[in-house]
């Protein structure tokens, strides 16, 4: 139900988006990245009464997302000329990796408690079970890999419809995440009927953050005004769905 929620509310973001050139195109997909975070965590003050500090840092590794165009020069496509941008309409790079500055939080069931660490997003779905971290946790290292909801949205526009060998259309758009979070909990024992629990989370990408990719130019090669559609793409290529059919060039 969250998850559908969610789903619902990054298409009703996508649909929000404003037209900025006439005949332009807005094309949205949601999907699941591949996300891997490699974080480092350390405790301080493990007999402080309060309870310890933790302090969380890393970075985000992004599974990445990018489009192919398809110029056709007919309906049946018995010439079909494919396009695929290839570096240049990278939504997000594969492994590229969002930098976590240092984020101190502070447990409070006393001194020295068992931590716990579990990753959600933005609207609180878990995307990993608990991890054990340990007492007085020093230097630890950790990267759980998981999936989560992205909203890749690419606008398309015609340049150019006549020019030979093919038509010159500029790919632009956005990718806003879910959200990510991370849930550390302190407890003071394993296991018992009178275990004190406490529960500090971390924003790691805030729900709704956005990258932006630059409108960039990009020329087919299937004669004057053909058949264009667009496919989503994740960062290794395999196909996201079905692709768009946008018309002909002179139609955008």
């Amino acid at each position: 139900m969250i998850r559908e929620i969610y789903t619902a509310a990054l298409l009703a973001l996508a649909l929000a988006t404003p037209c900025v050139t006439q005949g332009e195109q807005h094309l949205s997909k949601v999907f699941t990245m591949q996300m891997q975070v490699n974080g480092k965590v350390t405790e301080t003050g493990c007999s402080n009464s309060r309870g310890p500090k933790i302090t969380l840092e890393g970075e985000i590794i992004l599974g990445g997302v990018k489009a192919q165009l398809i110029f056709q020069n007919n309906e049946k496509g018995t010439h079909t000329s494919t396009v695929t941008y290839g570096t240049n309409v990278v939504l997000v790079p594969l492994g590229g990796a969002i930098t976590l500055p240092k984020q101190p939080v502070q447990g409070g069931v006393g001194g020295n408690p068992h931590i716990w660490i579990q990753f959600h997003d933005g609207a609180g779905q878990n995307l990993t079970e608990e991890t054990y971290l340990g007492r007085c946790v020093q230097g630890l290292f950790v990267s759980p890999s998981f999936l989560s909801d992205v909203l890749a949205v690419a606008d398309v526009a015609s340049l150019d419809c006549e020019n030979h060998p093919g038509p010159v259309i500029s790919v632009g758009g956005t990718v806003t995440f879910s959200g990510l979070h991370a849930r550390f909990i302190f407890r003071n024992n394993v296991k018992g009927t009178h275990t004190a629990e406490d529960i500090r989370d971390v924003t790691l990408i805030v729900e709704g953050a956005q990258t932006t990719i630059p409108k960039q130019p990009m020329q087919g090669g299937a004669g004057g005004n053909p058949i264009i559609s667009l496919q989503f793409m994740d960062g290794d290529g395999e196909l996201i769905g079905d692709p768009f059919r946008l018309g002909r060039c002179n139609q955008l």
